[in-house]
């Protein structure tokens, strides 16, 4: 096993050992300089031995988007994620599949957040933060995380799934599960067999749901389930391509939002001076929507598959070895990112981030995810002179979605 790198100086660790992987690193937000270091002495590093076996890390923009276009030599098949399935519990989603068949299951729930969508989504996701807003506590201390980011994010899942609302939290739940493991959490992680029988609980609800829509018109409906229940791209699936296809709209729709609202305003307090700026120029509110999203990455890494023995960049990489794409280090990459360790809202080039990925797989949400953290700091600065922090964010221990699982707050008025 691989020295414990959230405890050590990574440059005192022989090259060789360095293994990012470790959840720790993200738990307590040290893996910076570890990045850095691979970005500058190892951009394509091997690691040998970790919790989820041997890989390959990525670290630069450039490179990771040559692998990201190269869906030949690189698959998205079998996973996206560092882990390997469970044999007897093994989903499958378009994300983790190679064109054509990505492709045309991909676009056939585009729909739901096409720009048409979005225009009549708008009203709604706003009228929704509006009464979040209002009943938020002035001057008492309260958890942003629990109040806004996972309110706001579950009731938008609600929506795009048209699913109960009165069970909305059942969603959260799910997806929180669905990217909680083990080897990830540790002695904090659920057990494999909790997991299973929640993701299990997931399938039965939507099938039921599904039945019933797919007895019903399409006409003018744009929910997930009901694009998928009348479009032949989804009519041969099985119920384990279902929960993997229902897992991945639900964790895309929920941790990119959800982590970035609570990312963004740990940011702001951390940097009055771009606050100050927004606060005075509300036209800077998309830009700096943006950059919070590259300086948040709110999932850290994908994962692509060698399908055959490859030369990249002088490094010869076998197939079937995992190739791991870390956005997290792309998006600090200063060959790419001018002064890439700054948040700075007004940027030029401020949308140039890889926190959506790039290529065919690049997130198809991303227009609403932008939207709705638009709307909420739009609000926001309506009401309140500040967000404050008043106590140090808890983070998620996992490599793969880097939230915010606790942030203290209080609100002060203007």
């Amino acid at each position: 096993m691989s020295i414990q790198l959230s405890v050590t100086d990574p440059y005192l660790i022989p090259l060789d050992d360095v293994d990012v992987s470790d959840p720790q690193l993200y738990e307590n937000d040290s893996h910076w300089p570890y990045f850095e270091r691979l970005r500058s002495e190892a951009p394509i590093h091997y690691c040998r031995d970790s919790l989820f076996g041997p890989y390959w890390s990525i670290t630069l923009y450039e490179d990771i988007m040559a692998i990201e276009k190269d869906t030949r030599n690189f698959s998205s098949f079998p996973s996206i994620v560092m882990g390997d399935q469970d044999p007897e519990f093994t989903v499958k989603q378009f994300i983790a599949a190679d064109p054509p068949k990505h492709d045309i299951q991909r676009k056939a729930v585009t729909a739901a957040v096409s720009p048409r969508s979005l225009s009549q989504l708008e009203p709604v996701i706003r009228e929704r933060v509006v009464a979040i807003m209002n009943d938020l506590p002035l001057g008492e201390r309260f958890d942003w995380v629990e109040r806004v980011s996972i309110e706001l994010t579950t009731q938008m899942l609600a929506i795009l799934f048209d699913f109960p609302f009165e069970r909305r939290h059942k969603l959260t739940y799910w997806s929180d599960m669905a990217t909680s493991t083990e080897e990830i959490a540790g002695n904090d992680a659920v057990s494999a067999t909790d997991r299973q029988a929640a993701l299990e609980e997931c399938l039965a609800e939507f099938t039921a749901i599904w039945q019933e829509r797919a007895q019903q018109s399409a006409v003018g409906k744009i929910d997930f389930i009901t694009l998928m229940a009348h479009s032949p791209a989804f009519a041969d699936m099985d119920p384990m391509e279902f929960l993997g296809n229902l897992l991945l709209l639900i964790v895309g729709g929920n941790d990119t939002t959800r982590n970035s609202l609570s990312g963004g305003v740990v940011m702001l307090n951390e940097n009055p001076t771009e606050y100050e700026k927004v606060c005075s120029d509300k036209s800077l509110i998309p830009g700096m929507v943006s950059e919070i999203i590259r300086f948040q990455t709110p999932l850290m890494h994908m994962r692509r598959t060698a399908t055959a023995d490859t030369e990249f960049k002088g490094h010869h990489i076998k197939a079937g070895d995992k190739v791991v794409l870390w956005y997290v280090s792309a998006n600090r990459d200063d060959t790419k990112i001018i002064r890439p360790d700054e948040f700075i809202i007004d940027r030029k080039d401020v949308r140039n981030h890889i926190s959506f990925g790039f290529g065919v797989h690049r997130c198809m949400g991303n227009r609403l995810a932008e939207m709705q953290l638009r709307i909420v700091w739009e609000e926001i600065l309506k009401r309140f002179r500040k967000v404050e922090v008043v106590a140090t964010p808890t983070r998620l221990k996992s490599n793969f979605v880097r939230g915010i699982t606790e942030l203290p707050v209080v609100l002060v008025p203007h």
